[in-house]
Formats: structure tokens, C-alpha cells, sequence
């Protein structure tokens, strides 16, 4: 049943259903006033909110003319918000992509619409947000799970449990893609065994970001097709290989449904968020294959090239047991049933294959799949993006690490969804511009210390008051009756510096760190002078038994009455839980195994808020922390037993809240002096401020979407158009290109490497001249580039600090041998050596690596 509202108040069914009221604070407010008890009751769910008013209740509203103006005017500031010009219309020039389609697996938007299950999500869902208050030109594309992500609740005996509610999209921020004649859209897929998979398109409004969600639960397909959407990561082999399916193969049909109804422009650009989506690639080049419009059909080779040239991989994982990888008989099986009947199934067989040292052949690497199939990639923060060259360095052999193609472009975190308003009102400028985002931040400096360390308790009290409702909810479903729940009503203290550490919960994580020496975490908690207390949510996934493990010991810690009122668990960790988690805490835990955090965007958000972070040097806090804005948890030397490295890790965790993050907090000074008389921590106040001038513009969504702009969808967008031109001219020629190049490779060798120039005692400032004889067999100079590699030689006589630079063909020899000779500078003392090598070359390369081919001395 629709709820149908007067005229005067129709609005609200649009602010309802567009997502920007969930980072947009008038508008939320907007609905928590309508009926406070009934937002309450509907968990902050405009949609539901207004299908459980009465009749009597929307005439009320109707005839409120204050409300009706509210209305009209959020109404109004939508289609600004829609309308304007932003920071992408403002400051792109005609290279700007028109369209640009992201896809992912999850979505973390708002807690009404569960389909994300951690940090992946949340990330992909603050990209949206930022894309949309930017302007830039974004089409989302993921799965609609019937089931959402699981619940989290706590047996008796502190085992985690899950539920999975059944999720209806008819009562959610959706709308049903249609036809011209009112039918659902749908994208089908082929089956093996005759069988089909078909799915109906829901449309979510992000802002100005549209997001299409792909829905299996429909009539028209069989009981197990219509599964397919079930859980977020839910099932294993063909049920997990089907989704990925849907969401690549069926989200590039789906997209082309969308441009069709809506006449939106085709995406230019195509991001791969993680290897979930990775089949998107096959799709794009079956239609090049296989054109339906009446144009020239290409080959592999030419459609790769040309599909290649506009796509963005980004990888999220730094160890290799988080990407999806499949049996090779599951594609073959799946493809050979007629998924992309043009396109030969060896060859994308070969795109996933792990044809490299350590690699397993018989397996299927969606992760490889994506980096083969994009021109450009990047990893989620500095560290994370030599991680990841290092783990796929066997793709691009003889090539050093930092060559790898794959660059990095840090996380960020959607500010408006994660600041508290107490903090923005004191720390962002409202007149502030995406034009100078670092001057907004700067006004915190002007914040009465007194006046900023009121909020800050203000935002710990609203935080125990929400721990205590959930703890005493959370020890009900375990089974406890109220008469054993009195303590949870003095559970934590408001004037209590509070630590909060919150994550999903795999191992690396390490979740019961803390624990490492049960006596002394006890003696921190329960310091008569500078007590602790502390915070801990997340999720383990269901089929990962020692994540549970890990849970049910910190939860039996913090049963035990002597600590239960300084530290708690608090299952089911959601954005719901986090928005008032992060304002909250005043010291923000992170204490990952480095350097296996990709990111770990959850400090980001404690940081908005004026959080002090504690972390291991891993993910972004490796390039930000400055020694002002929190501290480092010092590692232990590489190569250290488990047991060892953890004894050393929890020990410095413990020192550290001990003699410097307590103290500071009780107020006092860095130099050990006596706390401040007026029992305000200035000192602490000053590393909040820091933190927040400093680390806010670096950590916000819209650097990091600005960032994608400039170095990766622009020039994927300017790449693309030159392999379309001409009817795909530029990848027409450039494939024959990459084809002669690789059948000629073999035949190229640098033969013998001279120098002239070089004194009996060379000096800094010298100039040297190197000359190559190459062969290169049936290619020619313009094919490649000649470079010198210089630098210093260490003992085992490697170049290290290697500088490049080129080498011009000066003569051809005949045969298909020329010399190469080129001028460096000798710029350090000590030994130096260079060497020569040989790549190739061809302006439509992204990369000098990009083919993985190189021929060295």
C-alpha cells in the first residue's frame, strides 16, 4: 500500500526517496520532526515513516504552514543541489569523461538500504556521495540482495549468531526501472544446461548519483536463479561465480537499459571496484565482437585493446586469500554455455590465468582477470600500493617493484555523512569551498577550548547512553531477564577517556590484541587516577570459524564483572552504530598486522570528529600520522615468531595508553608537569584541533573522487576516445601493433653496451656516454625505447636509487641492428654502474611496463 500525500506536502515523497537526506542534516531533521516517536520507531526511515502515518497525521502536517514551507523550501534546495554547477562542471575541461560507471559488490550508504557488509562498501558508497556533492558524472552499478548482509547477535555462551531478514524493495529508497510500456527492465544471462538467469533493475538516487541494483528474485526464473541475489557473499563456487556473473556481465546490459530509458550518455569510463566485478570486461568486448548497430566486428585482440583503454581496476586486498578465485572447469563450463558466444572462452581462460612463479594454474584469479583487463590500476593507500605491486610484481617480470603499473590513490571518507554536527558547527567553515577545502578546516583554530572540550563530552555522553540501550538489548537476546541487567544502566562514564575499535573481524585485524596480558589490560581499565574504557564492535564472517573465536573471547573478557562497566562489545555493527560510535570515542584502535590493512578508512572517520588515532603504521595512518595527530604502536622486526611479535606489539599498545595517551587526556603536560587548574587538557585540545585542520581535507571522500578525476578517469576517458575514433582505428592499429611487438620480442637482444667519456677517476658532475648495440629483429626503432639505468651499486652489485634515462637510435647497422647512444651525469660518489635496457614503445601505452615486456643487459 502507497501512502498518498496532498498536494502542499508531495515533496516528501521525493526527499524520501533520494539518498542525499542521509548526509543532508536539514532534511533528515525534516522527517525526525514529522513524528519523532514514529522515527524513532522506523529506525530513522523516511520511506517507512511516511507509509506509518495515519491519515490524520499527514492532514496535520498538511495544514502546518510552517511545515509546508520547510518542505518546499528542502524541496527547492534538492533542485539546486541537482542543478548547479560544481566543482567537476567548474573546473573540467572537454577530456572530462561524460559518463562514468563504477562498479562494486556492496554499497554502504545508509543503514536503511543494507547491502554492504564492511569497508569495501562504506568506501563504495562514500565514493557516491562525494562524486554526487562534486558533480562528477557517475553511474553506480551493484546487486540487490534479498537478504542484505547478516545480523549479528551473541548466544548465551558468547557465540556469534546470524539472522538474515528478508529485505523489501517495495518499502525502501528504490524505484523499478521500466519499460516505455510500464513492464519491469530486465538483463538475461545464458545458463548452462539451457537454463537462463534473468534480473529486474532497481534504481537507488544517491544525491545526483544514480545507482542500479540487480535483482534475481523474480518470476521468471527458476528456483536457483532466483538465489542468485540472496545473501551479500553469500555461498561459495557457482553460487558466488553466478553473482559476480550478473554483477559484471548483466551490469554492462543493465547500464545500456539505463542510457536507453533515460537517454543518459553510454559510460567512457569503466571502474572495476575489487575483482567482483571483473566479467564487466568479457561483456564489453563481446559486444565489440559482436556488435549489434551494424558496424565492423573487431577481433579479440582489437576489442581488448580497445576495452582496456577506458577501464580502472582498483584492488582492495593486500593478501591473496581475499581474492576470488575459481576453478578454471567453473568459467569454462559457465562461458562455454553461451555467455558471450563470440568471444573464444581459451582466451578468457588466460585472462585469470596465474601464469607466473607461485601461481596455481588450475585457478581462475578474478583479481588478475581486472588487471589484465585495465589499462590503469591502483591500490587504496601508499603502503597498500607497494603491497600490491609486490603481490602481482610476477604479471610485469623484469620489472623492479616500483615499476609495477600500479599506482595508488588513498581512501577517503564521505564528511558530511561521518562528521558530527557539534564538530562541523566548530570546525568547518559553512561559507568554505571544494575550490580551497583546506582553508574550511582551518577555522577550528578560532574554537574555545572549553567550548570544544564541552562537545567533546557532550558527544562521549550520547555515546554511553547508546552503549547502555545496546548492551542491555544485546544481554536480552542472550537470554538474560531484566532483573540481571540493572548494571547496564552505569555502564562507562562520560567523563572517562573512551577508546573505540570497530571492524570486521578476520584474523590480521588481531581483535584480542588487547588481550594479550588479560591483568594488565584490567589494571589500565580500572586506573583510579586515569581510568580507560573501551569500545569494540564487528562482524566475523559466518564461515570464518576463528574470527567467531576471536569474538567469543574478548566478549567472555568483557562479562566479567570486575571490568564490565569500563569495556563492552556491541554486536551488529552498522553505519547506524557508527555515526554516533566515531563522534564518540576520543582515541581511535587500530592494530592490524602490518602491512595487511589496504586502508582502514574507520580511523578516517574518528578523525572528523576530532579522534585521536592509535595505530600500527598500516594503511593511510603510514603516510599521515605526523606525531601530533595520535600515535604509532611500534612493530616488531620482520621475521619475529607470532607469539613474540604480538607479546612486543600488546606491550607497546599497553605503554603507550599508560604513560602517554591517559596522561595527556587527564590533562597532563607533554613535559610530565601537573594537569592543568581549570581541568580543561589543553595539550589534548591542541592535538584535536591539529588533527582536525590537518587530517580533515586529507581524509575527505572528495580528495579522493578529485584525485580519481585527474589521474585515472580522464585520461582512461581520453584514451578510450582515441581507440573509438574512426570506427575504432586507434585500437584497431594499436592491437596490430602489440601483435607484431610480441611476435617479434623474442628476436631482441642488447648485444654489447660501451661508454666513452669515463676518466680513470671519475668525478661528481662527469658526463658519460653510453652506447648500445641492439638487435631487434623484424622491428624497428620507433617500436621501442633504448633507456640507461644509472645509480648506486651495492655490494651484491645491484643498482639501487636507479634513474633512467633515454637513448636515441644513431645508427643502423644493418640486419636489424642499430646503436643506441645517449649522455648521463655521474650525480653521487661511491660506486656507480649502469645498464641498459630495452622496452616497448607506442604512444597509445599508458605505461612503459604496460605489456610486461622488457629485454635488459
Amino acid at each position: 500500500m502507497r501512502t498518498v500525500l496532498p498536494e502542499s506536502i508531495a515533496p516528501l515523497s521525493r526527499l524520501a526517496k533520494n539518498l542525499r537526506w542521509s548526509w543532508h542534516r536539514p532534511t533528515e531533521q525534516l522527517f525526525a520532526d514529522l513524528n519523532p516517536q514514529a522515527w524513532e520507531t522506523v529506525h530513522g526511515d523516511p520511506v517507512k515513516l511516511l507509509g506509518s502515518l495515519t491519515r490524520e497525521e499527514i492532514q496535520q502536517i498538511a495544514d502546518d504552514p510552517d511545515m509546508v514551507r520547510r518542505i518546499e523550501e528542502l524541496d527547492a534546495d534538492l533542485d539546486h543541489y541537482l542543478g548547479d554547477a560544481l566543482w567537476y562542471q567548474q573546473t573540467q575541461s572537454p577530456d572530462g569523461p561524460r559518463s562514468i560507471a563504477y562498479f562494486s559488490a556492496e554499497y554502504g550508504i545508509t543503514s536503511v538500504l543494507p547491502q554492504y557488509s564492511g569497508g569495501l562498501g562504506i568506501l563504495a558508497g562514500d565514493h557516491l556521495k562525494s562524486a554526487s556533492d562534486l558533480g562528477v558524472p557517475v553511474v553506480g552499478v551493484g546487486l540487490f540482495y534479498q537478504h542484505g548482509y547478516f545480523k549479528q547477535s551473541l548466544s548465551r555462551d558468547a557465540w556469534q549468531q546470524e539472522t538474515y531478514p528478508v529485505l523489501d524493495p517495495d518499502g525502501m529508497p528504490l524505484t523499478l526501472l521500466r519499460e516505455e510500456d510500464g513492464t519491469p527492465a530486465r538483463v538475461t544471462l545464458p545458463l548452462p544446461n539451457g537454463r537462463s538467469l534473468s534480473a529486474q533493475i532497481w534504481r537507488a538516487d544517491v544525491g545526483r548519483v544514480p545507482l542500479l541494483l540487480l535483482d534475481s528474485d523474480i518470476a521468471d526464473n527458476d528456483d536457483h536463479a532466483r538465489n542468485v541475489t540472496d545473501r551479500l557473499y553469500g555461498g561459495g563456487g557457482d553460487h558466488r561465480l553466478q553473482q559476480e556473473l550478473l554483477l559484471g556481465m548483466g551490469g554492462v546490459r543493465a547500464l545500456r537499459v539505463f542510457s536507453r530509458l533515460t537517454g543518459t550518455p553510454d559510460p567512457e569510463v569503466f571502474h572495476c571496484n575489487e575483482g567482483h566485478a571483473g566479467f564487466l570486461g568479457i561483456e564489453r568486448i563481446a559486444e565489440l565482437m559482436e556488435p549489434v548497430d551494424g558496424t565492423e566486428p573487431m577481433t579479440w585482440e582489437e576489442a581488448l585493446t580497445a576495452v582496456r583503454s577506458a577501464t580502472v581496476f582498483t584492488t582492495h586486498t593486500p593478501v591473496p586469500a581475499g581474492i576470488d578465485r575459481f576453478e578454471r572447469s567453473q568459467i569454462e563450463h559457465f562461458f562455454n554455455a553461451g555467455l558471450a558466444p563470440s568471444v573464444p572462452t581459451a582466451n578468457i581462460l588466460a585472462l585469470g590465468t596465474e601464469d607466473y612463479d607461485g601461481g596455481d594454474r588450475a585457478k581462475f584469479n578474478m583479481a588478475v582477470m581486472g588487471l589484465r583487463l585495465a589499462q590503469r590500476a591502483n591500490g587504496v593507500a601508499k603502503l597498500h600500493g607497494k603491497v600490491s605491486r609486490d603481490m602481482f610484481q610476477g604479471l610485469w617480470c623484469g620489472f623492479d617493484n616500483d615499476e609495477v603499473p600500479i599506482g595508488s590513490i588513498t581512501n577517503g571518507v564521505h564528511v558530511m555523512t561521518w562528521i558530527d554536527p557539534l564538530v562541523a558547527e566548530l570546525a568547518l567553515d559553512p561559507q568554505g569551498s571544494d575550490l580551497n577545502r583546506a582553508a574550511r578546516w582551518r577555522k577550528v583554530y578560532d574554537a574555545d577550548d572549553a567550548q570544544l572540550w564541552a562537545v567533546r563530552r557532550e558527544l562521549r555522553a550520547r555515546l554511553v547512553r547508546d552503549v547502555r540501550a545496546r548492551l542491555r538489548a544485546s544481554w536480552k537476546k542472550r537470554g538474560a531477564a531484566d532483573a540481571e541487567l540493572g548494571w547496564t544502566d552505569t555502564v562507562l562514564d562520560p567523563d572517562v577517556l573512551t577508546i573505540g575499535f570497530a571492524r570486521r573481524v578476520p584474523t590480521y585485524k588481531r581483535l584480542t590484541l588487547m588481550l594479550r596480558d588479560p591483568q594488565r589490560l584490567k589494571k589500565i581499565l580500572l586506573d583510579p587516577e586515569r581510568p580507560v574504557q573501551l569500545v569494540v564492535a564487528g562482524k566475523s564472517h559466518p564461515a570464518d570459524e576463528q574470527g567467531k573465536r576471536m569474538i567469543q573471547d574478548l566478549v567472555r573478557f568483557t562479562d566479567d564483572p570486575e571490568v564490565r562497566h569500563r569495556i563492552v562489545f556491541l554486536p551488529n555493527y552498522d553505519i547506524a552504530m557508527a555515526r554516533t560510535l566515531f563522534p564518540g570515542c576520543d582515541v581511535w584502535l587500530n592494530n592490524p598486522l602490518r602491512p595487511l590493512e589496504a586502508c582502514g578508512t574507520s580511523g578516517m572517520k574518528a578523525a572528523l570528529n576530532g579522534g585521536l588515532n592509535l595505530s600500527v603504521l598500516d594503511g593511510w595512518w603510514d603516510e599521515m600520522y605526523d606525531g601530533q595527530n595520535g600515535w604509532a604502536i611500534p612493530t616488531a622486526d620482520e621475521g619475529a615468531h607470532p607469539d613474540e611479535r604480538d607479546d612486543i606489539e600488546a606491550s607497546a599498545l599497553y605503554e603507550l595508553i599508560e604513560n602517554h595517551v591517559a596522561p595527556r587526556f587527564y590533562g597532563e603536560a607533554a613535559d610530565g608537569s601537573d594537569p592543568s587548574t581549570d581541568g580543561i587538557p589543553h595539550q589534548w585540545l591542541a592535538m584535536v584541533k591539529h588533527t582536525l585542520a590537518t587530517l580533515g581535507p586529507r581524509v575527505s571522500a572528495k580528495r579522493m573522487v578529485e584525485d580519481y578525476v585527474r589521474a585515472l578517469y580522464v585520461p582512461a576517458a581520453v584514451s578510450g576516445r582515441r581507440a573509438a575514433r574512426d570506427g575504432y582505428t586507434g585500437a584497431r592499429t594499436k592491437s596490430r601493433w602489440v601483435g607484431r611487438v610480441r611476435q617479434g620480442w623474442g628476436q631482441v637482444a642488447v648485444e654489447h653496451v660501451d661508454a666513452e667519456g669515463v676518466e680513470q677517476e671519475p668525478q661528481i658532475g662527469d658526463e658519460i656516454t653510453v652506447c648500445a648495440y641492439v638487435s631487434l629483429g623484424s622491428l624497428t626503432p620507433e617500436d621501442v625505447e633504448a633507456q640507461v639505468g644509472y645509480g648506486r651499486v651495492s655490494e651484491t652489485d645491484h643498482i639501487h636509487e636507479r634513474k633512467y634515462a633515454g637513448l636515441t637510435a644513431t645508427e643502423d647497422l644493418g640486419g636489424g641492428r642499430y646503436k643506441f647512444c645517449g649522455a648521463i651525469t655521474i650525480d653521487r660518489s661511491g660506486p656507480f654502474g649502469y645498464t641498459v635496457r630495452v622496452l616497448p614503445h607506442h604512444p597509445l601505452l599508458a605505461d612503459k611496463a604496460e605489456l610486461g615486456l622488457v629485454v635488459n643487459a
